[in-house]
This record gives C-alpha cells, structure tokens and sequence, in this order.
C-alpha cells in the first residue's frame, strides 16, 4: 500500500434521485449504478485516506479560473430536489487548500480561494460525499470547481493536487464527480442527441481501459454535442493520476433517465513513466497545428500574418506580392475567427466591405478578432502557435420574408430591429436549427423575442 499521495481514484455521478429521500423509490431504476457507488465508495474508504479532494461540475465555476472551496467547513443540503432535511456536513483539509494555492499563485496558475460565491456544498460533492461516509470514511475534503479552460490546464491542476498530496505527506482519494451525456433519450431532461450514445461509448471505453490519452483527446463539440458534465473532473482526474500505475475498472454504466451514469475505481499500484498523458496529448495537439498550418489556403495565412505581426511588433503587416486577383480586385465582407485548444478565442467581421479590397479586409478583422472581441482579452504572444484560424468570405445579404427561407448549414441570417441588429455565420458547430441560429443572433443583437425583426440571409466560403 502506498504511503503518501493520490493512492486511488473514482469516477463517480451526481443523480440526486439516487438520493432515497428525493427518489421515492424510483432510484431503484438504477439499482446497478446504486450497488457501483456503494462498491466504489467502500473502495476508496479502505484505502484509509488522509482526504478525499471532490471535484465537481456544481461547485463555482469560472471561465478563467478554478475555483478552490475556503473555510473550515461547510455544509447542504437537497431543499431544491424537494428534500430540506437531508443535510450533509465535512471538514475542509485547510493546510491542503493553503498548499495547494501556494503551488498554483508560485507559477502563476489560475486557481485559489478566490471568489467564493456560496459556502454550501452542491449536490455534486454532496452525493459522493453522502456515500463514501455511509462506507466509514469520516476525514476531511477538499472541494475544487471547474472552469472553462482547456484540457491542458484541467489536468495540470490534477498534476498540482497530486504535487500537494506528495509534499505534505497526505494519503489522498481523488473522486471525479461527473454525469455523462444528458442527451440519451427524446424525454430525457435535454432531448436525444447521436452524440450522446457516441460519447457514453467512449467514456466506458476509457474508464475500462485507463487509456487516459484518448480521454484527453475527446473532441469538445462531441462533449457540447453530447451535453456531458462530467468530462473537465476526469481531465483533472488523469493529471492527478500523471505517471501512475493504475488497475481501472467500469463497475457499471446506465442511462434510463435520458442521462448517462458511469461508476469506475482506479486503484493505485506505483509509478509508470510512460502514463504522462498531458505531455503526449501536448505534442498530439503540436502535430496536428503543424499539419493543419501547413495546408492554409492564402486567405487563412493572410489573417495569420496579420495578427501575428501585430502581435509581436505592434505594426500592420504589408500585403505580400503575388496575391491572387480575387483578395486584390474586390471588395466583401469578410469573418475571422480564432479557435484555441478546440474553442473559440475571438472572432470579428464585416457584413459588408469597409476596405478597398478583400485582402486588406482580412488584415483588419484579423488584427480586430484577435485584439477587440469583448468577449476576450487580447491574444498574447504565447498563444499565436496555438490558434487555428477560419475566414469566412460573405456574399451580398439579401432579405427574406420569413425563417422558412433559411437553411443552418448553408445560410448565414442577420436579424434586424431598428438600429439593432445581430449576426449568426452558418455551420456552426452545435448550432442544429433555424430557430437556434436565430435565437442566437437576436442575442448577439440585444434583441428581444417581442420586438418585429427584418430577417436577411447571405452565403459563405469558408477558408481554413
């Protein structure tokens, strides 16, 4: 048996309605998923850990940041599944927390104990936690967020929590609190979804192997698509099990509800250097950005060298000679958008041509997604290898009489009101529907559903 550090791991699921106090007896629809939480949990308690660190998709959240629970303590309960009474309470492993921040703020890691929205525990940790002390453990936690960073940092932060438990001696339990898809079945809380199925498939796949490289890898639109909340816990899972042997196991997989229900151990055997999944999803990713640079058409290494100059020298880059006669001789609106580590980092456009011809109209959105999208901060220098770029080129727009003339893959729409208006590029990823594109744009647009709207639809080409 280990002495110190992360010993073991568990996936676990979040269903408050495995709770007897908010199912009434209809958990008894995922019996197997119930006895897999039970064997789960006595698992990690005879490991007799130190701690238990939760990671949970319910706990604060924050787009840039992780967020990491202060306090002594802290305390819930199921009053919003209709169970008030049902409360649970655990310690907080303060001198962990302090280390563990420590660690991040030394490196300039965007995690700590800042922005503490509410001290109560959310039914995310609650349900382990009810579950692992029904099994005897009575220790201390350690509540962590998620955020919308990429996979990278996720599993960094696992790597951090593991550094924590090494250095000061701690036996540690990490649970990955997490459903899968929510998109399982046509009356499940999210409707049904392809991609739901195909990403349950994968998960169980991975769980039963330890192959911790293809979970890393799981592409973003597929876990959009399949409206997962588990998958940012088990990338911090993997780093947290960074060069660790393991033994997997999938002790069981559901989804009656519509909602997919994976319970898995990881049993901590010793080290194996070989398991450094971040370092070679890392150089996964390298490859791929090399690959997809190398065959950019003109129009896409047109807006790379424009942001990247400006980036670095604080100048215009100057257009290169020999361009082709269609960026040179017309004019037309033109879209750039930047996409890092699978999602969007900026994107900015024209409806129609404000520049003298298409060429320098790339050069200017470029520059303006990358440096003036409110949505982000500027791209720094350390970021350029990473982006991929797509320019879309648009055609005229063109009025229509209602949504009945739209088509999500092949038209763009614009919805006008008044001075107000909002624009919505077309093949969108997770973007399924008409009414959803233009939802989305009448967002965009600041437009609310009772105001009369103009609809335009216009086409584009897109250049990646």
């Amino acid at each position: 048996m280990l002495e110190k550090g992360i010993v073991g791991a568990c996936a676990l699921p979040h269903p408050p309605l495995i709770m007897p106090e908010v199912g009434h007896g209809g958990e008894a629809r995922i019996q197997h998923t119930i006895d897999a939480y039970r064997a789960a949990a006595q698992f990690a308690a005879d490991l007799h850990p130190d701690l238990v660190v939760i990671t949970s998709p319910h706990a604060v959240m924050y787009a840039d940041y992780f967020h990491i629970s202060p306090g002594e303590k802290a305390a819930g309960d199921f009053g919003s599944f209709g169970a008030p009474k049902l409360r649970l309470e655990a310690a907080y492993d303060t001198a962990f927390v302090r280390h563990l921040e420590g660690l991040a703020s030394a490196e300039d890691f965007p995690a700590g104990t800042f922005g503490e929205k509410s001290p109560a525990l959310d039914h995310g940790t609650m349900i382990p936690l009810r579950f692992l002390q029904e099994a005897g453990y009575a220790g201390p936690i350690v509540r962590i967020g998620l955020a919308g960073l990429s996979r990278g940092a996720h599993y960094h932060l696992g790597q951090l929590i593991a550094r924590t438990a090494e250095e000061l001696g701690r036996r540690v339990v990490f649970v990955a609190s997490g459903d899968l898809s929510h998109k399982l079945k046509e009356d499940g809380p999210y409707g049904l979804a392809p991609e739901g199925a195909l990403f349950d498939a994968q998960m169980q796949r991975d769980f039963s192997s330890g192959d911790f490289l293809d979970l890393l890898m799981t592409p973003y639109a597929l876990g959009e698509k399949a409206a997962e909340c588990g998958l940012r816990s088990f990338w911090i899972m993997a780093g947290a099990l960074d060069r660790c042997a393991i033994v997997p196991k999938l002790l069981s997989y559901e989804g009656p509800f519509g909602v997919g229900y994976g319970v898995a151990t990881f049993a901590v055997t010793g080290e194996d250097a070989a398991r450094n999944f971040g370092e070679q999803a890392e150089a996964k990713e390298r490859e791929a950005l090399a690959a997809r640079k190398e065959h950019e058409d003109i129009y896409v290494k047109l807006a790379r060298l424009s942001l990247e100059t400006f980036v670095k020298t604080h100048g215009y880059a100057k257009l290169p000679d020999g361009l082709p006669a269609e960026l040179t001789e017309r004019a037309a609106g033109a879209f750039v958008s930047l996409k890092k580590d699978g999602q969007l980092r900026g994107c900015i456009g024209t409806i129609l041509p404000t520049k003298r011809t298409l060429a320098e109209e790339i050069l200017a959105n470029a520059i303006a997604a990358g440096t003036r999208d409110p949505r982000f901060s500027p791209v720094t220098a350390d970021e350029l290898g990473k982006l991929v770029y797509d320019v879309d080129v648009l055609s005229r727009p063109e009025p229509i009489r209602s949504a009945a003339e739209l088509d999500v893959k092949k038209y763009g729409v614009i919805v006008e009101s008044g001075s107000k208006r909002g624009l919505l590029l077309p093949d969108l990823e997770g973007i399924d529907t008409v009414e959803q594109q233009i939802d989305i744009a009448r967002r965009k647009g600041n437009i609310a559903r009772t105001e009369k709207i103009q609809l335009y639809r216009f086409e584009v080409t897109r250049h990646v």
